[in-house]
């Protein structure tokens, strides 16, 4: 029952991940993000496209779809019978649903995102200790650099770092083997972000990323 219970979870997830809050802000303004600047119908481009208050909005609306269904775990599954520590793992199961489901999203014949909102809100449910720490990475190396991928890139690799640190500490809500799956969990995470990143790392190689700007014309893709 157990691993019926996760992919529940997991399931529940993908299904919010689905909404790609950007997408579907820009058809409501009739834009379609996917034809316009990088493509991509994360935060930047929507800033980008569709002006702060959109680009704000979606990056909400693209953290909340992963704690959204943790919480449903977090109410439904107890009332089941689910014990509090398979619960919690569940819980984060279903935000990493979400960051599937935005990533690969079926409504847009599996493309998405780069899922780095999302992340932050699966970050929220299960590894809160890290969250100081990636924040401060991504603002630090946004201010120096400009570059909104180079961010999301250095974010990823300080949560892959910090959180078996935090794990070792005896910091995040899990124990024994499920702190080696919940761990597993978030590496395949940081691990995904940095994935879908590879066309901005090749543009940071060569020196062709566009640096941030909340000038439409200067933000670049996230």
């Amino acid at each position: 029952m157990a691993v019926l219970f996760r992919f529940i979870a997991l399931g529940l997830g993908y299904l919010c991940g689905n909404f790609e809050s950007g997408f579907f802000y820009g058809l409501l303004h009739g834009v379609d993000l996917r034809t316009k600047g990088s493509g991509n119908i994360g935060t930047t481009n929507t800033l980008r496209n569709l002006g702060l208050g959109a680009g704000i909005l979606t990056l909400v609306l693209d953290c909340l779809k992963a704690v959204i269904p943790a919480v449903v775990v977090y109410f439904f599954y107890p009332s089941n019978g689910v014990d509090m520590a398979t619960t919690r793992l569940c819980m984060l199961y279903a935000s990493f649903g979400a960051v599937l489901g935005h990533d690969f999203a079926f409504i847009l014949k599996f493309k998405g995102g780069k899922g780095i909102a999302s992340s932050l809100g699966m970050i929220l449910v299960g590894f809160l200790p890290t969250l100081p720490f990636c924040v401060a990475t991504f603002a630090i190396t946004l201010a120096i650099s400009k570059y909104v991928s180079l961010g999301s890139i250095l974010t990823a690799v300080c949560f892959a770092v910090t959180m078996p640190i935090f794990a070792a500490l005896g910091f995040l809500p899990y124990e024994g083997t499920y702190l080696i799956e919940a761990c597993v969990i978030g590496f395949i995470a940081a691990a995904l972000a940095i994935f879908l990143h590879r066309s901005n790392i090749d543009r940071l190689i060569h020196h062709n990323e566009n640096k941030f700007s909340f000038h439409p014309k200067k933000a670049e893709e996230k």
